[in-house]
């Protein structure tokens, strides 16, 4: 570097000590200095209009390099430094949009090194898969950036109203009658689909001033509206709350006598579900929940099931509960000549009434698939239904959308669909978030124009659990070479991270566990199985709560909307569906988990840094990792230590920007029994901090 260290080390100032320290890490380009992300720190503004000029902005080691350029789709433009501080330099170039997708990366020089950096990192050659790029018009709503999100499995979160539960034998369905299940916390069985706890939106009313407390701004629901199923991804009618959920204000008929399986002898349940009296309170009643969600702060987000139906549904009519009913069409399964023909594909044409050759998805007669290609009154019915339950007077704030790549009958109408379902709902409430569940790679419906962001399981849910448990996320499987691999953890959440628009990465549902997976609590016991092969208790045994915590402690601090699964605070464990759907342990909750999540909200909610601030990956070896989440104002460290004893490790905080002589202070310490408090302070030496951390732990620490 043209200096001799041991002369002249002493004579230097301590800004330049510290220049010179981290320059002299690397013999020339320092490359753990580089960064940029898509963050308002280095892209202003982030979310740019067409035709603005957008800032873009890089971060060097102080005078450490020659040149830098910003390469992109149209031009390739030397950068500016514009401004520096004790450990770094920033270089500029603005760029004026169009409304096209731009990608772009930079190109920086030292001496004869040239290296590339995109949005994975630096490379030594150019990569265009991992570009950086701005869909200008696409902006996420700044509610949901980090937001705290609640998911709520209706039935089995609270009971409420005693008069909407339902009846056993009260409809077939799926080869039994239904079940009404009186012991709260019985296990669900192996084929729970039809076991009913009583779980209602009334419940949920009742224990808003928990969610309040808990620190939720956002709840999720698993689909309300009318269907047999206590899941409900079988829809019946979409236009209405399920008045087993709801209210129940004419409740008429009977239940099925013993032996009988045609539904249309189901008289109690036919009078609940179709007569309108029920179906409009129940939705008056959802629309004060709402109002109430509403004035407490929080936002609603509802589910779509958009790619089928269910045998049961108003449209089709297989049980035949509508057949007779007045103000109800007749359905496509009755009739040939049923308004709704086209809504479903049939495959015989001659074989009405009753005609049971229409098209189901993965083959389920239980689940129609709908034909959105072939029924334009279809596809007007659904965004219409898109855009009701946005606006007045249901005013909710969002679609979580099921199995939404598997729409339609090709990629090119699902992506029709999409934006066009996208521009009905932006339409009638701008501030509206799309978030679809998807497995793979998003960026296809990530453009702007469709989809908000994703349920995030490969960049969050998948990664985090095969590094804390090494178990795959529905227990069927458990991997030692991935237990506390760093680099596979690292490696996987910044390959997938980069497939997100960072305002996508930011509204990302990161749950640790839902209603399609085992309980993450029951994947620290390392056991592989499921309800049906080792029975429930096995669900709740040998569990490593230090593993919980660190858990809860990473999705508190992870880029996106940390997603709590009812019950996931409480120490709820289970196997994969149906045992994940045990009910909420109310009088039976564990306390010290409650109190942890309450802890990390409270953080969480308290440092803007950890919504929309920048992540830089520190450091990694068996079993422990430290990452930073930083901007110009706050920067945090978490770390965690995964394995049985204690460890040493030093991170290099210089790289987020903590200077050398400054204190970082512990905000929080988990450990295997609980967590701690007490305000620690640790001393930055040569631009790193020293951790020692106890098995199982994990730490969050604030710069002073």
């Amino acid at each position: 570097m043209g200096l001799n260290f041991q002369i002249n080390f002493e004579q230097l100032s301590q800004a330049e000590k510290v220049r010179f320290y981290i320059n002299n890490m690397h013999q020339s380009l320092n490359q753990d200095a580089l960064f940029s992300d898509g963050t308002a720190e280095y892209r202003v503004p982030a979310e740019p209009m067409p035709y603005d000029t957008v800032k873009l902005r890089i971060r060097t080691a102080r005078d450490n390099v020659d040149l830098v350029y910003l390469v992109t789709n149209q031009e390739k433009i030397e950068m500016e430094k514009v401004f520096d501080d004790r450990l770094f330099d920033y270089y500029e170039a603005s760029v004026n949009l169009t409304e096209q997708r731009l990608e772009y990366y930079f190109e920086v020089h030292a001496g004869r090194t040239v290296c590339y950096y995109n949005a994975k990192g630096v490379f030594r050659e150019v990569n265009a898969y991992y570009n950086f790029f701005i869909k200008p018009g696409f902006k996420t709503p700044d509610w949901a950036k980090g937001a705290v999100i609640y998911q709520i499995y209706v039935d089995r979160f609270c009971k409420g109203d005693e008069n909407n539960t339902v009846e056993t034998n009260e409809y077939f369905y799926i080869g039994e009658g239904t079940v009404k299940v009186d012991d709260w916390n019985k296990y669900p069985a192996t084929m729970g689909v039809r076991e009913f706890y009583g779980g209602d939106l009334q419940g949920v009313k009742d224990k808003l001033d928990y969610l309040q407390d808990l620190g939720v701004e956002v709840i999720y629901f698993n689909p309300i509206f009318v269907s047999p199923s206590n899941h409900k991804y079988d829809i019946q009618d979409y236009d209405y709350i399920d008045p087993h959920f709801g209210k129940i204000v004419k409740d008429e008929g009977e239940v099925l006598q013993p032996g009988v399986t045609e539904n249309r002898q189901a008289t109690k349940f036919i009078s609940r579900v179709t007569d309108k009296e029920n179906l409009e309170a129940s939705n008056a009643f959802f629309a004060e929940l709402v109002e109430e969600i509403h004035r407490r702060g929080m936002k609603v987000i509802l589910d779509g099931v958009f790619n089928h139906c269910g045998s049961f549904n108003k449209w089709l009519d297989r049980e035949r509960i509508y057949e007779e009913q007045e103000g109800y069409e007749k359905g496509a399964y009755i009739t040939p000549d049923s308004p709704y023909h086209t809504f479903f594909k049939f495959h015989e044409q001659n074989i009405w009434p009753y005609n049971y050759s229409y098209d189901g998805w993965w083959g389920h007669d239980t689940l129609p698939k709908l034909n959105y290609e072939d029924s334009p009154k279809l596809f007007e019915y659904i965004m219409r239904i898109a855009r009701k339950w946005v606006s007045p007077p249901y005013n909710v704030d969002g679609w979580r959308l099921d199995v939404a790549a598997d729409l339609g009958h090709s990629p090119e109408y699902n992506h029709y669909f999409w934006k066009n379902f996208r521009k009905n709902v932006k339409e009638a409430n701008p501030n509206a978030i799309i978030l679809a569940e998807h497995y793979g790679e998003p960026t296809a419906w990530l453009q702007g124009d469709e989809w908000d962001t994703v349920m995030n399981y490969d960049a969050f849910m998948e990664p985090l659990t095969w590094f804390l448990t090494g178990m795959e996320k529905h227990s069927d499987e458990q991997r030692q070479d991935l237990l506390g691999n760093t680099d596979a953890f690292f490696g996987s959440m910044s390959h997938h991270m980069t497939r997100f628009n960072t305002q996508s990465l930011q509204v990302a549902m990161n749950e640790l566990s839902n209603h399609d997976h085992s309980r993450f609590l029951t994947r620290t016991n390392h056991y592989v199985g499921r309800t049906a092969s080792l029975g429930p208790e096995a669900a709740n045994r040998y569990l490593n709560y230090g593993v919980m915590y660190e858990a809860v402690l990473i999705q508190m601090t992870w880029p996106g909307a940390p997603t709590i699964y009812y019950g996931d605070e409480a120490g709820v464990c289970g196997w994969t569906d149906p045992d994940n759907r045990r009910t909420y342990p109310w009088g039976h909750e564990h306390q010290t988990l409650i109190a942890l999540h309450k802890e990390l909200i409270r953080i969480h909610k308290s440092f803007q840094v950890l919504k929309t601030g920048s992540i830089k990956f520190l450091y990694g070896s068996y079993n422990v990792i430290a990452y930073g989440r930083f901007d110009q104002r706050e920067r945090i460290v978490a770390a965690v230590n995964n394995n049985e004893g204690e460890v040493t490790f030093k991170i290099p905080v210089w790289q987020i920007g903590v200077c050398d002589g400054g204190t970082m202070m512990r905000l929080i310490l988990t450990t295997v029994d609980g967590y701690l408090q007490d305000a620690t302070t640790y001393q930055i030496t040569d631009g790193n901090l020293v951790l020692t951390l106890p098995p199982f732990s994990g730490v969050i620490l604030k710069e002073q």
